[in-house]
């Protein structure tokens, strides 16, 4: 019985089949910075044939598939609509991995052609965007799933186990967030900063990440009401020192988002959420995650550099026949592929067996209802509602 015990926490070392007869024709739309991370994912898959690249810059889909030694893929598209018209490809799925205001747009298109969709995170800028990629994604009967590879991590798997176990009772409070000291993604140009492009930026970029680990963890509850808060005093700064250290104070004048966000937000069964998230500000750290229960408490150790998981052993705060104690959740070591190799992998298989998108975008809506609703309380100066349209 013990060994028995024992084997049930052991990881599942049994590998997947994987039908390699079936070879998935992929399409990447914009191949930017993180595209990186895609192509060098699909090129571990045994069962992928990447045919075709589309990027708004003449030359830059070519020079992309070239630097990854990718040969024989068609680059000659001036927009995804060309690459997607073009009915020779055949497309089984693309990955979107355009700026934030560009990721409504193809994902539509491609869902509209038949086409299988993996569109990076966030979902896209406003919630009136995503209802409509969303409309798409049910027209088609095709797989959207959104690139929110931290689920997928053992240690925040463990979370939602924890909070579904009951350990905590009922969720009444949660403190989320993060982010950076110093870290305002301008290594990669200014379509991360100009509001033209991205729309919005510590709040889309890290936060829906943040959001998306307590959120995942409670059944991801209706968002009801936000009363939400953005500055950007680093990123207006000619004197930030990311910019004097790369040599281009003159980003200041390009930056038209947030670098920091918080608010609080109030969620369906009688659940808050105070949150705040940074790029930039004086202080190493805006606090571990908490989740306060009825019967328990969670804490979560931030990490310096926000990167999707937890920063050390997870602490569960409760009562042992009148004792105040804490348990130690110890940390769990990643085995195996990568987090985005799982992301990958994940969503080929969704498509291939017409089952489930593994982040589905039913669930991310609530998340980037929250994003959308901070950015326009902010703007109001007050507590807003959060609608939510029909689909």
């Amino acid at each position: 019985m013990a060994d028995n015990i024992l084997d049930a926490f052991k990881e599942d070392q049994r590998k997947t089949v994987i039908d390699t007869n079936r070879k998935m024709r992929i399409g990447i739309i914009g191949t930017g910075w993180i595209a990186d991370a895609h192509i060098k994912s699909y090129l571990n898959q045994p069962d992928v044939e990447i045919v075709a690249g589309a990027d708004l810059i003449p030359g830059k889909a070519a020079a992309f598939f070239a630097r990854h030694g990718v040969e024989g893929v068609k680059t000659d598209y001036a927009s995804h609509k060309e690459m997607l018209d073009d009915e020779s490809l055949q497309l089984d799925a693309v990955s979107v991995c355009t700026y934030n205001r560009q990721h409504a747009a193809p994902a539509i298109y491609a869902l509209n052609k038949g086409v299988n969709v993996l569109l990076e995170k966030p979902f896209t800028v406003t919630t009136e965007e995503a209802i409509e990629v969303m409309r798409a994604e049910r027209a088609s009967g095709k797989v959207l799933s959104i690139g929110f590879q931290p689920r997928l991590d053992a240690n925040m798997q463990k979370i939602k186990e924890i909070v579904e176990s009951g350990e905590l009772g009922k969720i009444y409070y949660i403190q989320t967030g993060g982010g950076r000291r110093r870290g305002i993604p301008t290594p990669f140009g200014t379509t991360f900063i100009e509001d033209e492009t991205a729309g919005l930026g510590a709040l889309a970029d890290i936060g829906c990440y943040s959001l998306d680990m307590v959120l995942n963890a409670i059944g991801y509850p209706k968002p009801l009401t936000v009363s939400g808060y953005k500055s950007a005093f680093f990123g207006t700064d000619p004197n930030y020192c990311n910019y004097v250290k790369t040599g281009h104070p003159e980003y200041a004048a390009k930056f038209g988002v947030d670098d920091f966000a918080a608010a609080f937000i109030r969620l369906e069964g009688d659940i808050v959420v105070d949150f705040r998230i940074s790029w930039a500000m004086n202080m190493d750290t805006a606090g571990d995650t908490l989740i306060l229960g009825t019967k328990g408490g969670l804490r979560i150790p931030s990490t310096e550099c926000w990167n999707g998981t937890v920063g050390g052993p997870m602490k569960v705060y409760h009562e042992i026949a009148g004792s105040q104690v804490c348990t130690e959740i110890p940390i769990i070591t990643a085995k195996g592929p990568s987090l985005f190799d799982r992301k990958i992998r994940s969503f080929l298989d969704a498509c291939k067996n017409g089952t489930k998108a593994p982040v589905p975008s039913d669930q991310i809506l609530y998340n980037q209802a929250i994003l959308d609703g901070i950015a326009k309380s902010a703007a109001l100066g007050r507590e807003i509602a959060i609608e939510i349209p029909e689909i």
